[in-house]
């Protein structure tokens, strides 16, 4: 069975305090907690949105060179994906 890209997006108009719940995260698996954010950002967000969310990221100081417990790099991940090409042209920008 093939695994989804993207499970959840959710459009629409988000404010600002919406967009910083998503930039508190935890780790559990020895991940970077940026990475949790950006990965858990990416599955819920369509891409204007998902800008705005890395703009503020960015902005607040947090990693977008952040990495997941087995040393790939968000950036990585979400470009591997088929339906990420978009998203990981938003991190580029901003890095």
């Amino acid at each position: 069975m093939q695994k989804k890209d993207k499970e959840k997006v959710f459009g629409g108009e988000w404010s600002e305090a919406q967009l910083r719940e998503f930039l508190v995260a935890e780790s559990y698996d020895g991940s970077d907690a940026d990475y949790i954010a950006v990965i858990r950002a990416y599955r819920h967000m369509v891409p204007g949105t998902f800008a705005d969310f890395i703009k503020l990221f960015a902005a607040e100081g947090h990693n977008l060179d952040a990495k997941n417990a087995e040393g790939v790099s968000l950036l990585e991940t979400i470009d591997s994906h088929a339906q990420g090409k978009e998203y990981a042209e938003i991190i580029r920008a901003a890095a």
